[in-house]
């Protein structure tokens, strides 16, 4: 693939309670960026440069993803776990990511305690990295980390919707 050549995605935006959430997928469906925003521009600069479309095509739904955020929102908490997520980065991150979706909803982890999980008991700056370059927010839920004493850390798209989110969760 030439730096000229085509790469499409396809991108469809739903409203949430907590704002509309717009997700992009690759050509398969596994999803390459998502979160709360209406504006894709805001995702595909999240996306790795190896993934990153360079032509989005709209959609109204986009078929089992749609169905995933709408039934998560509405209270179904596992409806985003068998969602396929293509992320690309070092191999501390991709794994990092990987342990990310198999934190439960309702179960919030702290910083150290995620660099523990992901193997690197020392790391907790690396797992917050990890947190921060999530492109796929909800799929990978990034906001189930917390700070030692439960404070909410950061959060790309918020922190009203990252206790929105706890919330819903618990």
């Amino acid at each position: 693939m030439t730096d000229t050549a085509l790469r499409l995605a396809d991108v469809a935006t739903v409203e949430t309670p907590i704002g509309p959430f717009t997700t992009i997928v690759d050509t398969d469906g596994a999803v390459l960026a998502s979160g709360w925003t209406g504006d894709p521009t805001t995702l595909t600069g999240l996306v790795h440069t190896t993934l990153r479309p360079t032509a989005l095509r709209q959609r109204d739904s986009l078929g089992a993803v749609t169905k995933a955020v709408i039934d998560y929102h509405a209270g179904d908490l596992t409806a985003i776990d068998a969602i396929a997520v293509r992320q690309r980065s070092g191999e501390f991150l991709v794994h990092a990511w990987e342990v990310l979706r198999k934190v439960p909803a309702g179960e919030p982890v702290t910083y150290t305690e995620f660099a523990g999980l992901s193997g690197r008991p020392a790391a907790t700056r690396a797992a917050a990295n990890a947190c921060a370059r999530n492109s796929a927010a909800l799929f990978v839920p990034c906001h189930r980390v917390l700070r030692i004493g439960g404070a909410l850390g950061g959060f790309r798209w918020g922190l009203e919707a990252k206790a929105w989110l706890l919330a819903h969760e618990s």
